[in-house]
């Protein structure tokens, strides 16, 4: 007994670490992934990205300054703000996934591009994006300072975190069409918009789930039916309507997406008129949520 109050402790460090080196390894992998987008399809053919990195790359095409000086020092004063105002955690993330990022410009700067076709370069450019960002996010950092202002804004303007972030890339991505002309300004939106939906996809994976809340006055017939049907557990819950005040019984389930289509055929088929709820949820941890064999 006393081996394994001694072991505890140190087990437990041994986990940190190692979670901590994966964590690492996955956003250098992310940043790596984001500097072949950039340097062997977008900054090749003038297109952009949005925030710091889409005013690092107009700066180094009009200085000549090599992108990865930008990358790094643009991102610094953002990220002594996110130290201050968000956290420790996340700033010492952002420096590591940035200095990655700085760092593999450099290594890819001689690097030929895979095509000139700014159509191309602009969804294969996107999806590199958007898959190493969402990397870099999953794993608890950021890459690009304006995320910091948006999140520090938002808690003195009355516009969302999306609503502040959204506008500063109009903004720099419009930028663009002074700079490398509007058909690749054009171009560059093309990309970002691709970049935002892979980044999407990838922090919530193919499986995204989502909560179902179901009012019927068949709650245990529907209920039974996604069990025996779905294979997932459900939970009643006890409600009452504002202008009747009539009691009701609620279903809440978690399913994934490839799964809502048969939700609503069986709500429909066993009630069409049951009032129905479905919502994304970012993440699903603990409870029975694995779903059980159909047989």
């Amino acid at each position: 007994m006393r081996f394994l109050r001694r072991l505890r402790p140190g087990t437990g460090l041994l986990k940190r670490r190692l979670d901590l080196v994966k964590r690492m390894f996955f956003m250098a992998l992310g940043a790596f992934i984001v500097a072949v987008a950039l340097d062997v399809f977008l900054v090749p053919n003038r297109i952009i990205d949005g925030g710091i990195t889409g005013v690092s790359i107009m700066l180094e095409h009009l200085t000549r300054i090599p992108l990865g000086y930008y990358l790094f020092f643009l991102n610094l004063p953002f990220l002594v703000l996110g130290y201050k105002t968000i956290g420790k955690t996340f700033a010492l993330s952002t420096l590591f996934a940035v200095a990655a990022l700085s760092a593999s410009t450099f290594l890819l700067h001689d690097v030929a591009s895979v095509t000139h076709e700014p159509l191309l370069a602009a969804v294969f450019g996107g999806v590199l994006l958007g898959v190493g960002v969402g990397m870099v996010i999953r794993f608890g950092g950021s890459m690009d300072g304006t995320e910091i202002v948006a999140i520090v804004g938002n808690r003195k303007l009355p516009f969302s975190v999306g609503e502040i972030v959204m506008f500063l890339n109009v903004f720099i991505l419009g930028s663009a069409g002074f700079v490398f002309g509007w058909d690749n300004a054009m171009m560059s939106m093309i990309a970002y918009f691709i970049a935002f939906k892979v980044i999407d996809l990838v922090i919530e994976g193919l499986d995204e789930s989502k909560s179902v809340w179901i009012i019927s006055d068949k709650a245990q017939e529907i209920g039974d039916a996604i069990i025996s049907r779905l294979g997932r557990g459900v939970t009643y819950l006890q409600g009452a309507g504002g202008y009747t005040g009539e009691g009701k019984r609620i279903i809440f389930c978690v399913i994934t997406r490839l799964e809502e289509a048969k939700m609503k055929s069986i709500v429909g088929e066993l009630d069409p008129s049951a009032f129905m709820a479905i919502a994304n949820i970012h993440d699903v941890r603990g409870g029975r949520f694995k779903k059980k064999n159909i047989h």
